[in-house]
């Protein structure tokens, strides 16, 4: 039994460094095309161009466009997100509970279930994989990041169901909504890489010794605040990068709330008016502005040595600089008068 579990242990330590390697090259690619589309020579128009009808949605995209898909499937982003990141996050809480404590002793589910020898045995060759105090702190960092994930994804869940009106002709390019599927599903993973495979494989076998030995799975007793002790532990990078998070959390959450109000506005009139407040003084997308802080804010909280992250950080700033880009100039067809000292999205800068 245990020959076999060693095997598996080092099969799934193969598979994760796989998997991080597959995330690093899959936002590569992501960010690539963009920078190249960007640069700025004639030659690269017709990439410039697909990539940019990729990327239309709502007032800048025709309702008539093939290949679209109505832009309230938004939500469908959202419930994934919240979905995977909180399964994510259970389980890489757990493992970290029982196999990585940064304490004297690690958690138990109950009394009973802590004295279990086959648990007790499971812990153990767990635990000798991850023996040095540096890799259980990076465990507790993962959780850390994903609690801050799954913060956003909420908000973002939240306000598609109660902030956001889309209208009926409101598009977006079949591409960008299985990018949205993909981004989803590969930012929550990117957080965790180096853990969440043998932590799954490790709630599993503890599951298995669960219900063998009560046939079936018996109530649990947490200790909530020996899980949350952990947290509070941790040091000061990860404090900053929550700090930094929370900034660009509440703006964003502030912008998105000015753009439902337009939306409102629009359901007595067509017309479109200049969305004022917050950033929206300094920028033309501050909502991007916002979640760009927001991933910067993960970055640091992650103690910026995870180049998966770095990846993740770049492809979000590239992606939405390049839909901005277009917002903006949709914005100077549209209005007149609008205000000049608006950048793009970087103030002062672009």
């Amino acid at each position: 039994m245990d020959i076999t579990r060693l095997a598996r242990g080092l099969s799934v330590e193969s598979m994760e460094i796989g998997l991080n390697w597959s995330l690093r090259v899959a936002w590569i690619a992501g960010i690539f095309p963009l920078l190249v589309a960007s640069l700025p020579s004639s030659r690269l128009n017709p990439l410039y161009e697909l990539l940019l009808g990729f990327s239309k949605r709502g007032k800048i995209m025709q309702s008539s466009s093939y290949l679209s898909v109505p832009q309230r499937f938004f939500l469908h982003f959202y419930l994934l997100g919240v979905a995977w990141t909180t399964v994510l996050l259970l389980t890489t809480w757990y493992y970290a509970s029982q196999v990585a404590p940064l304490g004297s002793e690690s958690l138990s589910l109950s009394t009973a279930a802590g004295h279990l020898t086959g648990l007790s045995h499971i812990s153990s060759l767990y635990k000798s994989r991850i023996h040095t105090a540096d890799k259980r702190y990076k465990v507790w960092v993962s959780v850390f990041l994903l609690l801050l994930m799954e913060m956003q994804v909420l908000r973002r869940l939240y306000e598609t169901l109660y902030v956001f009106k889309y209208s009926n002709s409101a598009r977006m390019h079949i591409f960008g909504y299985l990018m949205g599927i993909f981004y989803y599903t590969a930012a929550p993973l990117s957080l965790c890489t180096s853990f969440v495979l043998v932590a799954l494989n490790f709630t599993l076998d503890k599951l298995a010794v669960l219900k063998l030995a009560y046939q079936g799975v018996p109530s649990m007793e947490f200790d909530w605040w020996g899980y949350l002790r952990p947290l509070a532990n941790l040091g000061w990078h990860q404090w900053a990068g929550a700090a930094l998070f929370a900034w660009g959390w509440v703006h964003q959450w502030r912008c998105h709330a000015i753009l439902g109000s337009l939306r409102k506005c629009r359901e007595q009139s067509d017309e479109y008016v200049i969305p004022r407040g917050d950033w929206f003084e300094i920028v033309s997308s501050p909502h991007y502005l916002a979640e760009i802080v927001v991933y910067l804010g993960l970055l640091v909280a992650s103690g910026g040595t995870d180049f998966t992250i770095w990846l993740l950080l770049g492809f979000v700033v590239a992606n939405l600089a390049f839909a901005a880009a277009e917002t903006h100039r949709w914005y100077l067809h549209k209005f007149e008068d609008y205000p000049s000292n608006r950048r793009v999205i970087f103030p002062f800068v672009y």
